[in-house]
């Protein structure tokens, strides 16, 4: 057998040995590294990562639920009223002003549409508009169209008394908004093309109802006019303010960007229209005497004049006329001694027409008859001074008619002496009729700034006044006054309180007369009617001062006056005052008309021929208008003279 062989050992796979270098063998090639295993990733600690996370949107949260709180609960009401400023804007709502009409229906006040031109100085502000200067460019682009001030415009845009409100012009007509809306839209297309700001998206208009009065001049004095911010500023127009405004309301409403918002709703308070108002004014006949105591002032050049016409049996006032007047739709041209009703408010020495309530007394009293024989001398010595009548003649033989047609001022001062055993206890008589017949004494109309007149007390007459009184010198009355003692007289011995307004109609359509005006007997009326048969003379008698009055078909009764005027500048006597007044038909009174004019500086200055034509013309006109028939009889034909030794 063979002998086993050793065994061949199979070499392992080149590495290196533990503790040694592959490469520190020597003699063999060196041996490839072997290939690393990858490091194994660990994950961080997350649970505290998620910790913080949690801890700062808590914090977040936290923050916006305390605001949250804050905005919602603590300060709700502060930011809910800082929102409605800045959402919702409140604007009035204007009532429409009651009209104003005559006797008839016909219109002497009424309104047409108009705008106030609004603006919202919240939306100027450079934060709003996006322009520095808006308040100024807007005032530059408005201030010719409403013919106002660029200053002033930007003032009230700057710093307006209401923080969202402003009115920038009033009562402006619909021509004029239209031309502000069309630059509105242009202003807005530009800034939509990137060309510029709207200046004026801010600017709105109201609708407000603008007075306007057709007639004109017709009856200004006793309308009155209406200021801009649409109050009463004058006659009926401010006495009846109240009730003719009507009151306003408003409305509250969303608005964004100048808008308003049509969806989100709005607040309103709907205006009450005021109550209309229907005069005892008659259109027409105040037409007349305007017409005629207007060319009067002119043709004598006087200061100024009045025509007053009332009716007997009512004590209505159906014309009230001015000379010179103003149109109160445009008060830019009046003037102001223009302004106002002087026929109330004047105070003046009627003169010889206040000789009525003399003779009136004297009748009443018993102390003499129409044929009562008074003899006139050409001078009469009273109180240290010679009285004399507006002539020197020779010594008249008067009756008491005669006394009234021939206006003697020595004849009235005989009659009043008959009033009194002594000169004080006549004084006293003659007040107390004076007073009875309204003088010294508002009318009842309550008309602004109307005049009392001016009566003294009976124990303050100077030695004077106690003589020139019972001729109408020292004494004041205001033109309605002076036609109410004539009505007096005409409707019987009755003073009725004369009166402007009708009725009304209410803003429910509802038509309310006027109260029933008082009634106070001064004198009975037989001595009214006597009184008439005297005044008759005036006109038709021979002896008589104003035949110019005289009108076919008609008798009628009137009186001349002539008298000093005191100058209110400088409280002295200058130039005179010449008046007419009297009533139609004689035997059937139907109206009574007064008129007077101040201070005529061309052509004669007595009553007569100054006021005489008017009253005739306007005299003439209400008898027509009114389808007064004519008398048909002869006037009483009562004796103005006696012969001597009768």
């Amino acid at each position: 057998m063979r002998p086993e062989e050793p065994r061949r050992r199979v070499p392992r796979p080149a590495g290196p040995r533990r503790g040694r270098p592959a490469e520190g063998r020597s003699g063999g090639p060196p041996r490839r590294p072997a290939a690393r295993r990858p490091a194994r990733l660990r994950l961080g600690r997350h649970r505290a990562r998620l910790r913080f996370l949690s801890v700062g949107l808590t914090l977040v949260l936290l923050v916006f639920v305390i605001r949250l709180l804050q905005v919602q609960a603590v300060d709700a009401g502060h930011y809910a009223q800082q929102a409605n400023v800045n959402r919702y804007v409140t604007v009035p709502i204007a009532a429409e002003r009651g009209t104003v009409t005559d006797r008839a229906g016909r219109e002497l006040a009424t309104t047409v549409d108009a705008y106030d031109i609004t603006a919202d100085p919240f939306l100027f502000t450079e934060e709003q508009s996006e322009v520095s200067d808006a308040p100024a460019q807007a005032a530059a682009l408005l201030a010719p169209i409403l013919g106002a001030d660029p200053e002033a415009l930007t003032r009230s845009l700057t710093d307006p008394p209401a923080p969202r409100y402003v009115v920038l012009a009033r009562q402006q007509t619909p021509q004029v908004w239209r031309q502000i809306q069309d630059l509105r839209r242009a202003l807005a297309q530009k800034a939509k093309d990137g060309e510029g700001a709207n200046v004026l998206a801010g600017v709105y208009a109201e609708p407000r109802a603008k007075r306007v009065y057709p007639n004109r001049e017709l009856a200004a004095g006793v309308l009155g006019f209406v200021t801009s911010d649409g109050r009463g500023g004058g006659g009926l127009e401010a006495q009846l303010d109240k009730e003719l405004a009507g009151k306003d309301g408003k409305i509250t409403y969303a608005q964004s960007a100048g808008r308003r918002v049509p969806t989100a709703g709005a607040e309103e308070q709907p205006a009450t229209p005021g109550t209309s108002v229907e005069l005892t004014i008659d259109r027409d006949i105040q037409w007349a005497a305007q017409q005629a105591v207007s060319e009067q002032v002119r043709k004598s050049k006087a200061d100024r004049g009045y025509v007053i016409v009332q009716d007997v049996a009512t004590g209505e006032v159906l014309a009230m006329a001015n000379a010179p007047g103003y149109d109160p739709g445009d008060l830019t041209r009046a003037s102001s001694t223009s302004l106002g009703n002087a026929a109330l408010q004047d105070a003046f020495e009627p003169g010889s027409t206040a000789k009525l309530m003399t003779m009136a007394a004297v009748l009443e009293e018993g102390k003499a008859v129409p044929e009562t024989k008074v003899i006139v001398p050409n001078r009469l010595g009273r109180a240290g001074r010679a009285f004399a009548d507006d002539h020197d003649h020779p010594t008249y033989h008067l009756t008491l008619t005669g006394v009234l047609a021939k206006s003697s001022n020595i004849g009235t001062i005989l009659a009043a002496e008959r009033l009194g055993d002594r000169q004080r206890e006549a004084n006293r008589v003659l007040h107390r009729y004076l007073r009875a017949f309204g003088v010294g004494k508002k009318t009842g109309l309550g008309f602004p700034g109307e005049t009392s007149g001016i009566l003294a007390k009976p124990d303050d007459w100077n030695a004077s006044q106690q003589y020139t009184i019972p001729f109408g010198q020292g004494v004041s009355v205001n033109a309605l006054q002076a036609t109410s003692v004539y009505s007096t007289i005409a409707g019987g011995g009755v003073r009725i309180a004369p009166t402007l307004v009708k009725g009304t109609t209410g803003p429910d359509g509802r038509y309310t007369p006027a109260p029933e005006p008082k009634r106070n007997r001064v004198v009975s009326e037989e001595t009214a009617t006597t009184l008439s048969r005297m005044l008759e003379a005036v006109v038709h008698d021979e002896q008589g001062t104003g035949k110019v009055a005289a009108i076919p078909g008609y008798r009628v009764a009137g009186k001349t006056g002539t008298s000093n005027r005191v100058d209110p500048q400088t409280g002295r006597y200058r130039g005179y005052t010449a008046s007419f007044a009297g009533f139609a038909p004689a035997d059937n009174p139907r109206v009574t008309v007064y008129c007077a004019v101040q201070n005529p500086k061309r052509g004669s200055y007595y009553g007569s021929s100054v006021c005489g034509p008017v009253f005739h013309k306007v005299m003439t006109f209400a008898l027509k208008s009114l389808r007064a028939a004519p008398t048909g009889g002869k006037p009483a034909g009562l004796p103005t003279t006696f012969e001597p030794g009768e």
